[in-house]
């Protein structure tokens, strides 16, 4: 079954906040095999003061990221689990990471993210970025959920 998902929910499942929370709606997720979700790059991130005042770009690794934030959605998703404040997912690891053209201020970047494998508590994802359509990143990212001690 496919379902969307609003910033509300989105917030009851990942621990990020601004300004580091890097999905803004989830469009479709089907539980155990994929999700499809969507971050609106605007000028006003902070990231573009830096990297680059003069051609703002948004930077590769913030892609990885908002494509883990996804994933890791997925994660929640298809164990039917609602993460409490001391679940996190971490990354464990990342393959295949190829970067094929700048994401700007105005974008929609796309989110894809398929699981791959899940062995030992470590998830393997098949994922992608694209703007109108267009191939912009992609990498295979490992991940694992873990239990955390609360914060002080």
């Amino acid at each position: 079954m496919n379902e969307t998902m609003d910033i509300q929910r989105i917030l009851k499942r990942l621990p990020h906040r601004y300004p580091f929370l890097l999905v803004d709606r989830v469009l479709e997720v089907e539980k155990g095999v994929r999700i499809k979700a969507l971050k609106n790059v605007t000028i006003n991130e902070p990231f573009f003061v830096g990297h680059f005042p003069s051609r703002p770009v948004m930077p590769g690794v913030l892609m990885l990221e908002a494509l883990a934030q996804a994933a890791a959605i997925l994660s929640f998703e298809s164990i039917d689990e609602e993460p409490g404040a001391d679940t996190v997912v971490y990354f464990a690891g990342i393959d295949n990471a190829r970067f094929k053209r700048p994401v700007g201020p105005g974008d929609q970047l796309i989110l894809e993210a398929s699981i791959d494998r899940v062995k030992s508590g470590v998830y393997r994802y098949k994922t992608r970025a694209t703007v109108d359509g267009h191939l912009v990143a992609e990498a295979d990212l490992m991940c694992t959920m873990r239990k955390v001690a609360p914060a002080a």
